[in-house]
């Protein structure tokens, strides 16, 4: 056999090699692509139910979640809950996702640079917010939030009790802070520290504080300060903005103003 007719005969086989490949990563995606979809509602089920002090290892995550919680939707400008059913996929409650929910044109919007401390540049027009509901009555919110550390944007959920001033957990779902530094957000034991904090004033201005350090036990105000992460000062910082600006006018606040004043109203 001649030289030529060697090296088309190896780039063939080459070629059939690749295509074969590559028809089995198509098949693979597209057979698994089910699965990768089922487990990310799983899991952000799964953190809203942390946040919420609902979940337990074992339980049925979408049990759980459907006997005890309920989406709403608040548009963020007015603080208004919307009762309306939208039309838009995107803003579908089995598939929300805050992240393309902000970057969308129609129903994202941008944050004015001047207020952006959190570093995210947009936000949603409409976010879905959870209620931990006892019976009737609504005994937690769970609201989304987000905000860039030091790598990355970290987005997770913060809930407040009935009251609106006490936090009642935390969690991170998706982040790319260093692990053991600012990767330490998904520590079960600090994120345990938050609950019981006192995130509001009774006239809902912000005093919770993440601070470099730990929290002096004896300061007046160790019952509204969260400890940093040992050696993430900039990852701590983007934590502390991330509170301020969430729980702040510009973020929830008039959704946090709106719900208080419907309760003394009922």
């Amino acid at each position: 056999m001649s030289a030529s007719a060697e090296i088309k005969k190896t780039v063939m086989v080459a070629l059939g090699v690749c295509l074969v490949c590559s028809v089995l990563v198509s098949v693979a995606a597209v057979g698994l692509s089910e699965i990768q979809e089922f487990n990310k509602k799983q899991d952000k089920l799964k953190n809203i139910l942390i946040a919420g002090g609902l979940y337990e290892e074992g339980i049925s995550i979408e049990d759980v979640y459907n006997e005890n919680i309920k989406a709403i939707y608040v548009d963020m400008e007015t603080g208004e809950i919307i009762e309306e059913k939208f039309d838009a996929e995107i803003l579908s409650k089995d598939t929300y996702n805050v992240k393309d929910v902000a970057a969308d044109p129609n129903y994202g919007m941008p944050i004015p640079s001047e207020i952006d401390i959190a570093q995210v540049r947009r936000m949603p027009k409409y976010m879905l917010v959870y209620e931990v509901m006892s019976g009737e009555d609504v005994d937690k919110i769970i609201l989304p939030v987000y905000g860039y550390g030091l790598w990355s944007t970290m987005y997770g959920f913060i809930a407040l009790g009935n009251d609106l001033q006490t936090v009642k957990g935390i969690t991170f779902y998706e982040h790319g802070e260093t692990p053991g530094l600012g990767g330490e957000i998904d520590n079960p034991n600090w994120q345990g520290i938050w609950e019981g904090k006192k995130a509001l004033d009774e006239n809902l201005n912000v005093v919770l504080e993440v601070i470099k350090g730990q929290v002096d036990q004896t300061s007046s105000k160790a019952n509204s300060q969260i400890d940093g992460l040992s050696g993430s000062t900039i990852t701590t910082r983007g934590l502390d903005a991330m509170v301020e600006f969430w729980l702040g006018e510009n973020g929830y606040g008039p959704f946090l103003n709106k719900f208080r004043k419907d309760g003394e109203n009922v």
